[in-house]
Formats: structure tokens, C-alpha cells, sequence
């Protein structure tokens, strides 16, 4: 188990450099081969009416006149050793992990995901609760009352769930349950967990039920399908011959055996959601990584939007590598293999 845990980790980091390495071309490499010239850069980034000066001094500060080589291998020089920038005559020290400082605002990348990743992480985990539960639940019903109401009426609801875009089954809850009803405040109203923890909850409440009734929908049509499937299976009916319970039956044995591919498909969702919920979070106005990549990107904020990247493509990584471990948990036939 040790050697496949640190063989997971070294492809991590493999991963993670080639997801880089591809970032970086797409945003710094892709530019220059499109014909735009280093000044041409530069000057998107100086403000209106750049003069040669301040366009010359953006283009050392940035590092934008230095090959594209160059300009990765310091990139990740930065992210193990830190990084040293300088503007003017002044000369700042960027500590590792450094991911540079935005276009924008001038401040480092780092800090302000830092800032932002309470929020998604908030969002992201509060509706994977809720889905996972809400989805598991439902799927395991309604396979074992196949072709009832319950079991009818669920896959409608998922298949309408699976249906809906995020952002109409968002808009509508905030017309109805905000604007409409006042049950629970409009968008824009997150506050932070350690400001105030009941103004925190009743502001994730409904993103947390939109987006988790969006997964719900998947995972309990999975489920279902998971469970027919296990149903069948030899060792099913063994352990029924065998006089075990039917709770026994159904939760040690078919619904193990039936949560490999949930988990499979959970691992590379909570890592996307990790990385931002870009609907959910414009949509109901929560000022997390989501909102903050659509902000970059429209900002052209290069660094930022390399930032994000990488937050995301880590969290994936790692969750999934969390998940294959999980594996042997929950079913015994991967433990044996």
C-alpha cells in the first residue's frame, strides 16, 4: 500500500507539471504564435495611453520580452524557491509556493485564492452532503421498489434535475424562496463562517440545495441502476439462503458493491466544484474561486486565471487519489485483487 501511495503521489506531480506546462503555453505561449508582439502585451496591461516607458518596464517586471522556456522554467522555480520581483527600485520577495501576482491588482495569486477558497469550499462540501445522502437514498429505494410510484416519480424528478441548467433552477429558487416568500436571503448576502455562522448557513442554504439537487439527480439514477445490477448477483442470493437480514443484505452487500462507481464519479466532482462552482457562485453572488476565474479571464488577469488552474487540477488529483484508497474500504473484492 505504501509503494502504490507514493507511486500515486509521483504521478501527481506529473500530472500537475504537465497541466502546467499546457496552462502556461495556452495563456503566455499561444499570444505570440497569434502574432501579437511582447509591446502589444505589455501595453494590455499598462492602462490607457501607455507610454513607451511604462510599456518597456511592464515588459521586465513581467518577464514578457524572455522566451517562453525562460518564462516557465522561473514560473515554476517560483512554486518550489519562491521568487524575487522587481519593480523599480524596489525589489519584493515572493515566498514558495509562489504563483505571481496578479496583472490587476497587484497582489499575490496565492493570498488571494486563499482568500477566496473558504467560500467554494463552504459551497462545495455543505452541497456534497446533500447530494451524496439525497442521491444514495434515493437510488437504493427506488431499486428496491422497482416500477413503484416512489420509484417513478424519483426518476422524473432526476431526470429533471439532470435536465435543468444551474443557473435556471437557481434563478427560480431565488425568485421564489428570496424574493418571492423571503424565506431566505438574495444573492449576494454570503457572509463568512467566522463572522457570523447563522447569516453563513441561511446564505448557503438554497445554492447548497441547487447544486446538490443537480448531483442528487446523477448520483440517484446511478445508484439505481447500480443496485438492479447487484441485485442479481450469485452472493446475493447466497446471503439471503443463508438466513442473513434483509437490511444486512441490501446495505453490507449490494450497496457496497454498488458505491465503486459513485465514488469514482464523487472524486472527480467535489474536485471540479473545489477548484470553483462558476454558476452557482454567479448566480447567487458568493465570492469564490468560480466568480473569481470569470472575473480574471474576463480581465485577461493571465497569473490569476493560471492559479485557478492549478487549484483545480490539485484538488482532482488528490481527492482522486484519496478515492482509489477508499476503494478497498468499500469493496472487499478490489482488497483482494
Amino acid at each position: 500500500m505504501f509503494a502504490y501511495i507514493i507511486r500515486r503521489l509521483i504521478g501527481a506531480v506529473l500530472m500537475l507539471l504537465l497541466v502546467s506546462l499546457v496552462t502556461f503555453g495556452i495563456f503566455f505561449g499561444l499570444p505570440k504564435l497569434a502574432g501579437q508582439t511582447t509591446d502589444q502585451i505589455a501595453a494590455a496591461y499598462v492602462g490607457k495611453a501607455p507610454t513607451a516607458e511604462a510599456i518597456q518596464d511592464t515588459k521586465e517586471r513581467l518577464g514578457l520580452d524572455r522566451p517562453i522556456v525562460v518564462q516557465y522554467g522561473s514560473y515554476l522555480k517560483g512554486i518550489v524557491a519562491g521568487k524575487e520581483y522587481k519593480a523599480g527600485p524596489v525589489t519584493d520577495h515572493c515566498p514558495a509556493p509562489c504563483l505571481g501576482y496578479s496583472f490587476r491588482s497587484s497582489q499575490p495569486v496565492l493570498q488571494t485564492l486563499l482568500d477566496r477558497a473558504p467560500a467554494t469550499i463552504s459551497l462545495a462540501l455543505g452541497a456534497a452532503v446533500i447530494w451524496v445522502i439525497g442521491g444514495i437514498t434515493t437510488g437504493v429505494v427506488s431499486a428496491l421498489r422497482r416500477g413503484s410510484v416512489w420509484d417513478r416519480t424519483a426518476m422524473i424528478i432526476a431526470l429533471s434535475g439532470v435536465s435543468l441548467p444551474i443557473y435556471f433552477t437557481g434563478l427560480v429558487s431565488l425568485a421564489l424562496f428570496s424574493y418571492t416568500l423571503k424565506i431566505f436571503p438574495g444573492g449576494g448576502s454570503y457572509t463568512s463562517i467566522t463572522e457570523n455562522p447563522v447569516m453563513w448557513f441561511q446564505a448557503l442554504v438554497l445554492p447548497w440545495v441547487t447544486l446538490a439537487f443537480l448531483y442528487a439527480a446523477m448520483y440517484a439514477r446511478l445508484t439505481r441502476a447500480g443496485m438492479l445490477e447487484t441485485m442479481n448477483e450469485d452472493y446475493i442470493r447466497t446471503a439471503r439462503a443463508k438466513g442473513l437480514p434483509e437490511k444486512t443484505v441490501v446495505t453490507k452487500h449490494a450497496l457496497r458493491a454498488s458505491l465503486t462507481p459513485i465514488l469514482t464519479i464523487f472524486g472527480l466532482d467535489l474536485g471540479l466544484l473545489l477548484g470553483g462552482a462558476v454558476l452557482t457562485e454567479n448566480t447567487f453572488g458568493i465570492p469564490g474561486l468560480g466568480q473569481l476565474a470569470i472575473s480574471s479571464i474576463n480581465g485577461g488577469d493571465l497569473p490569476m486565471v493560471l492559479g485557478i488552474t492549478l487549484i483545480t487540477a490539485s484538488s482532482i488529483v488528490f481527492i482522486n487519489l484519496i478515492v482509489d484508497l477508499l476503494y478497498a474500504v468499500v469493496d472487499p473484492r478490489v482488497r483482494l485483487s
